[in-house]
């Protein structure tokens, strides 16, 4: 016997339809912003730099795919370039949270590798993350240029944040599907200014 499947596809469809259009006003409203994040970026890889990246849940695996980008490849075969998603050490992590707290994870790996003229690129869908304020915090008063890529509603990050990507979206899911998008875009235009220009 045949399912009717018809309500599970308008739920996809209708899914779908809510991405697109919030990339679709991204596209508009973000590429100036990205376009800078991306001269930042290449600035401090050319400089001898390094990029950061902190996010928590999805974020964290945000984090970890754009650093994997960048260290390893995304279009172009060239050399890796110096990437670090400060979300994969446990055992730094769990070291961190026990003597300092929670808060501390990012912002003591900040101190301990970051450099002024590096940069962090901090992602919360909400905007207010605690470790991902404590981290950009931390990162500007080292001298790091920071980056934060959150939702339309802003949050405490704003305030440490040279740049600022805001998703045109207060739903979680549709925020992430557009830091994706743009942290691809970005890491392409480093790509071709690195090793293309």
């Amino acid at each position: 016997m045949r399912e009717d499947r018809g309500a599970s596809a308008e739920c996809i469809r209708t899914a779908l339809g809510d991405s697109s259009d919030v990339l679709a006003r991204a596209a508009d409203a973000l590429s100036e912003t990205g376009a800078a994040v991306a001269a930042a970026l290449v600035d401090a890889l050319k400089a001898g730099g390094k990029v950061l990246f902190c996010g928590n849940g999805g974020s964290a695996a945000d984090a970890q795919h754009l650093a994997a980008e960048l260290a390893g490849r995304l279009r172009l075969e060239r050399r890796a370039l110096p990437a670090v998603a400060l979300t994969v050490n446990a055992s730094t992590l769990t070291a961190v949270a026990n003597d300092y707290g929670y808060e501390a994870v990012f912002a003591r790996q900040v101190e301990g590798l970051g450099k002024g003229g590096d940069v962090l690129i901090g992602i919360s869908t909400s905007g207010s993350s605690a470790n991902v304020v404590a981290a950009l915090k931390a990162a500007k008063a080292a001298g790091l240029v920071t980056v934060g890529l959150l939702g339309e509603s802003g949050g405490a990050m704003e305030e440490y944040c040279d740049h600022l990507v805001r998703a045109p979206s207060r739903d979680t899911q549709r925020i992430q599907e557009l830091h994706i998008a743009i942290g691809h875009a970005i890491c392409a235009v480093v790509e071709e200014e690195l090793f293309k220009g």
